[in-house]
């Protein structure tokens, strides 16, 4: 990565790195095989991520159950969230990779977004400490959260409820397929109530939970919900 590549994502983020080599080793896809990549700081910034959120939610909503917080939690740290994030930091055009994964459109790949998301919030944690981490989750989490105060309970639950309400079978979700790149996965779920009308319905995400998420939605929508 050239010089004033750095120069421009440091801006972009906010934070100089007093060490850089973290955030090279923050955006080096696995597939350049060098002796550092991604994973390690991924691992890391996961956690840091689920950290800041989870203090974010207690208070912001300091009268919720920890079910309720935990739903939020679940939707703001999963995969989709961090996609988000790392196309409005534009952070695709900085992800150091392979010509063929370049190719391959790897630099909008979901997988591969999300990951240096993750990688990219442990480097910034371990170049900065957690205020700069923070900082950096607060700008580009911050509509999320907002669309979280909006949301009462996610599908599956609603499903759950509409049927328990009606003394019916719980949901059960059966795994169709899987297909895709092992970092870029695409899961098909199938959702079955054996009395409700409109038979069972399917729904397709980048792991198996937003699967059940969509199948469930798609349901709720068959039934007038």
């Amino acid at each position: 990565m050239a010089e004033s590549d750095l120069e421009h994502l440091q801006k972009a983020l906010g934070h100089r790195f007093t060490r850089p080599e973290l955030l090279i080793e923050a955006l080096s896809h696995p597939s350049i095989e060098s002796d550092l990549d991604y994973n390690g700081l991924e691992f890391l910034g996961d956690r840091v991520l689920g950290l800041v959120i989870a203090s974010d939610l207690r208070n912001k909503f300091p009268h919720a159950s920890a079910g309720d917080l935990a739903l939020r939690f679940n939707a703001l740290v999963r995969k989709e969230s961090c996609v988000q994030a790392a196309r409005a930091a534009e952070l695709g055009s900085h992800v150091i990779m392979s010509l063929g994964e370049a190719q391959a459109g790897g630099a909008d790949k979901p997988g591969i977004l999300a990951d240096a998301c993750e990688a990219l919030i442990g480097a910034l944690y371990l170049d900065g400490g957690m205020d700069v981490a923070s900082t950096f989750i607060h700008k580009f989490w911050a509509t999320l959260v907002e669309e979280q105060a909006l949301v009462e309970k996610d599908s599956k639950s609603a499903l759950q409820e509409w049927a328990h309400a009606r003394a019916l079978n719980p949901p059960t979700y059966t795994r169709v397929s899987r297909s895709g790149a092992d970092h870029d996965p695409t899961f098909t779920v199938q959702v079955d109530i054996p009395e409700a009308e409109g038979g069972p319905q399917t729904g397709q995400g980048s792991s198996r939970r937003a699967a059940e998420q969509n199948a469930a939605a798609t349901m709720l929508k068959a039934i007038g919900q």
